[in-house]
């Protein structure tokens, strides 16, 4: 299965995977340790958190680590599915470069939208972010950009809707939920900063949905 995908999109999952097995191996201590140092930490002063002095705190290698951890295997399972499902299709479409770089924007623009928030809105909360999320929204947004008619089907609804809606719909969900607060302990401002961002990055490169065709 893994042969059958485009390098960077395959690169990216065995790499997705294999830093999950290693929190899984850790155990919770070890895996303490990763979380510290790699998962997205609120911007601001360092917090302690045990006797021995140790720090929990923002680092800048962390707008991109973060992405590279789940917090449960349902998490990664979902993330990996949608860069298995769209990966290959938009890394053939751009190109290994371009693909790489635009996902890495997106990563990254989550990881800033999440910082800001926070920051702004949620200051004294100190709780880590992890996931592709962020990335795996820029690539919905990529793939509604570049096939706005091809169908998607928008779970817990079985009726297949058109690209552009389904990731309309979908960003719209994120958004009522992040300023609501109704599903907590997801980072919906990091997946509409992804999505944004990658919206925006396509439209600066010159890419435009197709011209609708006529019958």
């Amino acid at each position: 299965m893994l042969s059958r995908l485009l390098p960077v999109t395959r690169a990216l999952l065995v790499a997705n995977i294999l830093v999950y097995v290693l929190q899984w191996l850790l155990g919770d201590d070890q895996t303490l340790a990763l979380t510290r140092w790699f998962a997205l930490w609120p911007l601001g002063p360092d917090v302690v958190f045990s006797n021995a002095g140790d720090t929990l705190g923002f680092r800048p290698w962390q707008v991109i680590t973060y992405g590279f951890m789940h917090g449960s295997i349902m998490h990664i399972v979902l993330n990996m599915y949608a860069l298995y499902m769209f990966g290959s299709l938009l890394e053939g479409v751009m190109g290994a470069r371009r693909f790489t770089i635009y996902y890495f924007t997106c990563l990254v623009a989550a990881a800033l939208a999440q910082l800001a928030v926070v920051y702004f809105f949620e200051q004294g909360r100190m709780y880590p972010t992890v996931g592709a999320s962020g990335a795996i929204f820029g690539l919905l947004g990529a793939f509604a950009m570049l096939f706005p008619r091809e169908k998607l089907m928008l779970i817990p609804i079985p009726v297949p809707i058109s690209a552009w809606l389904f990731v309309a719909l979908y960003g719209a969900a994120e958004l009522i939920f992040g300023i609501t607060g109704t599903v907590a302990g997801v980072a919906h401002f990091a997946h509409l900063g992804g999505l944004i961002a990658g919206l925006a990055l396509l439209w600066a490169w010159g890419v435009r949905p197709p011209p609708r065709q006529s019958a």
